[in-house]
């Protein structure tokens, strides 16, 4: 029987199967290694953007303790200016100063405050959309990984029908006359 063309064709079949199934681990252990990486890259920067967050709160806690010693400051300022011309603070005009003083440092306070506390929580729900971006970064690696993996056993499959498209017999000899003989 003849048989060297039908073993060449399967070698070949087997070094395509080889082949395919080694570059599909390859590519599906690359897809896996991307994913984590952008995972971390994302968590990271989650991070950082947490850390900016309570940055924000010092620098607003800073920033209302410098503006009360500057206040302090300037009200002690008035007082005695308002002393040396003879106004009492404690009533009349110099009261209705006082007062306004006051409110006004409150306000500017809680401008603040309330400033830092929404840069803080932009700076939050920028962690956690990082952090989102992070899993679906790690989600789209798996789901290419599954993609991969179908398209190599869909080659597969194509490959291992390839050998048993052909419509000869493979047991085909060749008689003493020289002829062909068998399942053509």
């Amino acid at each position: 029987p003849i048989y060297v063309c039908e073993d060449i064709l399967m070698g070949q079949v087997a070094a395509a199967t080889a082949f395919t199934v080694g570059m599909a681990a390859v590519q599906v252990k690359q897809q896996g290694a991307i994913g984590k990486y952008n995972q971390q890259v994302s968590n990271r920067n989650a991070t950082i953007a947490e850390q900016e967050a309570g940055q924000i709160d010092k620098q607003a806690e800073f920033d209302i303790a410098r503006f009360d010693q500057r206040f302090r400051q300037s009200v002690g300022t008035v007082e005695v200016a308002l002393a040396k011309s003879g106004v009492d603070i404690t009533s009349g005009s110099g009261a209705r100063v006082t007062e306004a003083n006051a409110l006004e440092a409150e306000m500017n306070k809680k401008i603040t405050r309330y400033n830092a506390d929404v840069g803080a929580a932009n700076k939050m729900e920028e962690a956690r959309f990082s952090r989102i971006q992070g899993q679906m970064a790690r989600q789209q690696a798996r789901l290419a990984n599954i993609s991969t993996v179908a398209k190599a056993g869909t080659s597969l499959l194509s490959m291992s029908s390839f050998g048993n498209s052909t419509p000869y017999e493979t047991s085909t000899t060749i008689g003493a006359d020289g002829r062909l003989r068998g399942g053509v």
